[in-house]
């Protein structure tokens, strides 16, 4: 292996570790990334580390400081907002596409999926979990290029503030409810509905997300 070839391994491994560790909120808001102690803990030279980053700035999961340092991206309300506005739409659409494509192969899948949401409704994780692959597999059903690129995207960024959307039994309750809905919608191929349900259920879950870190954002 070239050194060229070894410092972009590294610096790919360095990468998807703190991204992990970012949207997981492990490394948490605000957290100042201080090189010589990354370059320890990763074991890796200044160069990778420093690619890694770009990345991560690339992707505005970090934030680069007047001093040149950088810092893990705070939680933002604004923020909150603007991306699951934008999912909303593309869950609109995608769920307005599966609808019109729907088999009963698709339809077998997506079941499946809703009963699994069920079985694990109690387990905040799990349930968050089983919830994103229902909306994954309309994607891929939908398929359509731009709008799952664009989700994609988008699913990324809001990694970071999934689970505030499920912290309550009283919201995964009614988040499988929401579920139960818009595969009604998809089953019986009423993609007018199945977009209305799909677009509410993200903005549902976007008030919830808004509602559970206010008491993390500053005051002014």
């Amino acid at each position: 292996m070239t050194d060229k070839l070894r410092r972009a391994s590294g610096g790919q491994v360095v990468y998807a570790e703190l991204k992990r560790q970012i949207l997981s909120l492990e490394l948490p808001p605000g957290r100042r990334l201080f090189e010589p102690e990354l370059a320890q803990q990763f074991q890796v030279s200044r160069t990778p580390l420093r690619e890694a980053l770009r990345l991560l700035l690339a992707e505005d999961l970090v934030d680069q400081l007047p001093t040149g340092g950088m810092v893990v991206r705070s939680l933002s309300a604004e923020e909150i907002d603007e991306l699951y506005t934008v999912r909303a739409a593309l869950e609109g659409l995608m769920a307005a596409e599966a609808a019109e494509r729907m088999t009963d192969a698709a339809a077998e899948s997506l079941t499946r999926l809703v009963a699994r949401n069920e079985r694990l409704v109690e387990f905040a994780e799990d349930a968050m979990n089983a919830g994103h692959d229902f909306h994954l597999e309309i994607a891929e059903i939908a398929a359509h290029g731009w709008a799952a690129r664009l989700h994609q995207q988008v699913d990324g960024q809001m990694a970071r503030y999934r689970a505030f959307t499920n912290q309550s039994q009283l919201r995964r309750s009614a988040a499988l409810e929401e579920h139960r809905g818009i595969l009604d919608a998809l089953i019986t191929r009423d993609a007018a509905r199945a977009r209305q349900l799909a677009e509410a259920h993200v903005l549902t879950a976007r008030d919830t997300a808004l509602a559970a870190i206010g008491e993390r954002l500053p005051t002014a």
